[in-house]
């Protein structure tokens, strides 16, 4: 893997919700786990990587960020959130969990061979997509991971 461009540098996206207690125990049946230094009654911090962070906050909260107005994500998307898992079974069990959870099924298991994912979308009807791809693949890159393998297939 690459150096990072900016070693320290962390990442926080920022997405309304319309019931922050709800999104919090949805998220919290995935796994997902929220620092209570960055968490009140209007915001929740989501761990989702060493690095990485989703704030939950209140549309009310989220409307004092943004100069935009709010749209609505059952009709338009404006991002689409995807993080990686350590296996293929660790994504059908996260996304039975969302299932399970009330999100809805945004799209069937999709297999690439290297990267296999689930999509849905959450109680506020964001957009997320569960994913896995084979270490190789992310130390190689997916055009020479893929390029290799034909070459494999074609030699056997």
């Amino acid at each position: 893997m690459t150096t990072p461009a900016h070693p320290g540098r962390m990442l926080f996206v920022n997405i309304p919700v319309v019931d922050l207690e709800r999104s919090k125990a949805f998220f919290a049946k995935l796994g997902f786990g929220f620092n209570p230094k960055f968490t009140d009654e209007t915001a929740a911090c989501m761990l989702v990587g060493e690095h990485a962070f989703v704030m939950l906050l209140t549309r009310e909260k989220f409307a004092e960020f943004s100069k935009l107005p709010l749209a609505d994500p059952a009709t338009h998307a404006l991002a689409l959130y995807s993080f990686s898992v350590s296996s293929r079974e660790e994504v059908d069990s996260v996304s039975a969990a969302a299932l399970a959870a009330g999100a809805t099924e945004a799209d069937g298991a999709e297999d690439y061979g290297f990267m296999y994912s689930r999509s849905f979308f959450d109680l506020d009807n964001h957009g997320w997509q569960v994913m896995w791809m084979d270490p190789a693949a992310v130390e190689q890159g997916p055009e020479e991971f893929a390029a290799s393998a034909r070459n494999a297939d074609a030699g056997a």
